[in-house]
């Protein structure tokens, strides 16, 4: 990558807009199942300073993906139960949340169709739900353009033409007595196969959050810990499956994103079910044992550290370090071990280019 100079905030939002633009153009997935990731990772560019290097980082990365997919039948209020789930209607689903949000406000519709999508959580390794934190981000905080409407519009739409609610029926264990330390509670399951194979197997999970409190305020605060505790988790065993172990923490924090924006009634089953979906990720990708988590970060601060994220480009790197950014924003005192979560991801995932 190049070296690049500081942008201006109108700046900024245009280049998030005009990357937009260009990749509702793409399909959700690529090359078989594989998630078209540049939504997020832009997103997180911008968010982080990076505006700058979005257009080269782009041009490469938009040359691996499919064209958007074929209409297949048209999706209406009456008829969505039958096409959810089905991959065919993918394009469909885009179109229908793209007349939704035409007729009321996003959050409204956000709020319609969270609790109808959230047990589907785990679609396509997580990547839905992800997208649509990224979206909600960028609406929320970077103001209602048109692009950005349409990417809530393509996240909620992938999500429901990929929902899949796992068979598997799982059992409580007993819950961690200490919540930093709930991640490591959770049982490993075979460890072969894609992850809708290794999820369907899980058969028991730590009882985490136990006895979730009435104020939403606490479900939130337990939500942060789960995203605090994933990253911390993915610094001392990334080495099981560098790239899946980065959902564990990118799926919650995407789940804690879009919580100020949905009625405080949702929060709880919204904490569950992210919990389900972390802790998921770890049963099927945990490794036998941990290593000791990088100790050189002294030198690093937040923007030195997204820096690298970006020079190194792979998405899911730029992923977990806007993750761990939120985290050591949070809780400074953290900032080292969410700081080494980041060093472990370029340690681990082989760069771009």
């Amino acid at each position: 990558m190049s070296d690049v100079t500081p942008t201006s905030a109108a700046s900024d939002s245009g280049t998030l807009d005009e990357a937009l633009e260009r990749l509702h153009l793409t399909g959700p997935e690529f090359e078989g199942w594989l998630s078209n990731h540049a939504p997020m990772a832009v997103e997180a560019m911008v968010r982080n300073g990076q505006a700058a290097r979005v257009r080269p980082w782009l041009d490469d990365y938009t040359a691996r993906l499919d064209e958007l997919p074929g209409t297949y039948g048209r999706i209406t209020e009456t008829t969505w139960r039958d096409a959810l789930g089905d991959a065919r209607h993918l394009t469909d689903w885009a179109v229908f949340f793209t007349e939704r949000l035409s007729e009321r406000p996003w959050r409204a519709v956000l709020a319609e169709w969270w609790p109808r999508l959230l047990p589907g959580i785990t679609a396509s390794a997580t990547h839905p739900v992800i997208r649509t934190g990224h979206a909600v981000r960028a609406l929320r905080d970077g103001g209602e353009t048109a692009p950005r409407l349409a990417e809530l519009a393509h996240a909620l739409g992938y999500w429901a033409a990929r929902h899949h609610v796992l068979p598997s029926a799982v059992a409580p264990l007993a819950a961690p007595a200490d919540p930093a330390g709930a991640l490591r509670a959770v049982p490993r399951v075979e460890q072969t196969g894609g992850i809708e194979e290794r999820l369907g197997r899980i058969t028991a999970l730590p009882a985490w959050p136990d006895g979730l409190p009435a104020d939403p305020g606490a479900a939130q605060e337990r939500l942060r810990a789960l995203v605090r505790d994933a990253v911390v988790y993915y610094a001392g065993h990334a080495h099981g499956n560098p790239v899946m172990l980065v959902h564990a923490a990118t799926a919650p924090n995407a789940v804690l994103r879009v919580l100020p924006d949905l009625p405080a009634e949702l929060w709880h089953v919204s904490v569950a079910a992210a919990w389900t979906a972390s802790a998921g990720v770890v049963a099927a990708y945990a490794p036998a044992s941990a290593r000791p988590e990088p100790a050189e970060v002294a030198d690093l601060d937040a923007d030195g550290l997204f820096d690298r994220a970006a020079a190194h480009g792979d998405e899911h790197a730029i992923k977990l370090v806007d993750t761990a950014l939120d985290v050591a924003a949070a809780e400074p005192g953290l900032s080292p071990r969410a700081f080494g979560a980041g060093l472990r991801a370029f340690e681990l995932i082989a760069p771009v280019g």
